[in-house]
């Protein structure tokens, strides 16, 4: 494969899988994708199971992601995670303004900037979400949304850091 940057396939399990299904799964994937080196296979398990799947894979050739993260380094914020503490599970990838948080946490672009920053600040890649609604779509707004999305989500990153964001 002759590409400037590696293509990766990251599988955001969302709010499924126990800690002992999401080992079942990543021993399954250790086994069926031992041989995939062309491109970079993260795996974005819940919260609850980081600790034993970065454990898990740590002799594989799959790579740990989280499935969002606080725009604040550490802090009284009841309920988010900080970039330091997915670091310490040895997270590389965050996924960041996915759908479902854009529709039903109203993230806005600009706090998308905000932790995509933090994301870079703290050497994780960030796995920037874009996308259109059905009505949008439907509307013929699609390429309208997204330039707002990329633009807004993007603001303040750097020229150095776009080789290492994902847009999604």
């Amino acid at each position: 494969m002759n590409k400037a940057r590696k293509l990766i396939i990251a599988g955001n399990w969302k709010m499924n899988k126990t800690v002992a299904e999401a080992l079942d799964l990543v021993g399954d994937l250790k086994i069926d994708l031992a041989n995939i080196k062309e491109v970079d296979i993260v795996v974005c398990p819940p919260y609850t199971a980081l600790s034993e799947v970065s454990k898990a894979i740590l002799d594989s050739n799959l790579r740990l992601g989280a499935q969002n993260m606080s725009e604040n380094n550490v802090g009284a914020y009841t309920g988010e995670i900080a970039a330091v503490m997915l670091k310490e599970f040895s997270v590389r990838y965050v996924i960041l303004g996915h759908s479902e948080r854009r529709q039903y946490q109203k993230e806005s672009d600009e706090l998308i900037s905000k932790k995509a920053l933090a994301a870079h600040a703290a050497s994780l890649k960030p796995i920037v979400c874009v996308g259109e609604t059905l009505a949008e779509r439907e509307g013929n707004q699609t390429e309208k949304v997204l330039e707002k999305q990329v633009r807004g989500s993007l603001a303040g990153i750097t020229k150095e850091q776009i080789p290492e964001t994902i847009v999604a």
